[in-house]
């Protein structure tokens, strides 16, 4: 399969994805679903992230073309923002691939693809993700994508609710160990 992706930064535009990555499927590693008052504030987040300067971070619609389709379609979201982490000033990046088009190798490719444009614009020597211990799908797109293993955590999401997540690293200076979109 075809797992080439670009990324488009997050406009006016796109909430209906957000609606999407809302539902219980999408939010089950998460906390549930949010109120419909914080997918509007998320909205003007992502789009007041898309304003900012390259290095403070971005959200991304990650866009794929099928091999031989007529026309693209969105299947999820990437992004990336800044945090201190541990006393060292890195960034976290979160993606999430709309269920119909999950185990296609879609969120390593938009992945990598982040972390490509990291290189390129970022300012911070490693980005982390948490994804929580329960979760092994975004822990192998973790894994597939070049991120090392630094352990498990309690990582707080939503705020204020501790969660025992591992802490993936991804050294953005380091290259790659070959690992390519769809392997």
């Amino acid at each position: 399969m075809d797992t080439h992706v670009r990324l488009e930064p997050w406009s006016a535009g796109d909430f209906w994805l957000l609606e999407r990555k809302n539902e219980p499927v999408m939010t089950e590693f998460l906390g549930g679903p949010e109120p419909a008052a914080k997918l509007v504030e998320r909205q003007r987040r992502y789009e007041a992230m898309s304003a900012r300067e390259p290095a403070a971070g971005r959200m991304f619609r990650v866009v794929w073309t099928p091999a031989g389709a007529r026309g693209a379609e969105s299947v999820g979201s990437v992004g990336f923002w800044e945090r201190e982490w541990q006393g060292e000033q890195v960034y976290e990046a979160g993606w999430g691939v709309l269920p119909e088009f999950q185990g296609h190798g879609l969120a390593v490719a938009a992945l990598t693809e982040l972390l490509a444009h990291v290189r390129a614009h970022g300012s911070r020597d490693s980005v982390h993700a948490f994804p929580g211990t329960d979760h092994p799908a975004s822990n192998a797109v973790c894994r597939r994508a070049g991120f090392e293993y630094l352990g498990d955590v309690d990582f707080e999401y939503p705020p204020g609710v501790p969660h025992p997540s591992c802490d993936w690293r991804y050294r953005v200076g380091r290259p790659r160990s070959g690992i390519t979109p769809s392997g």
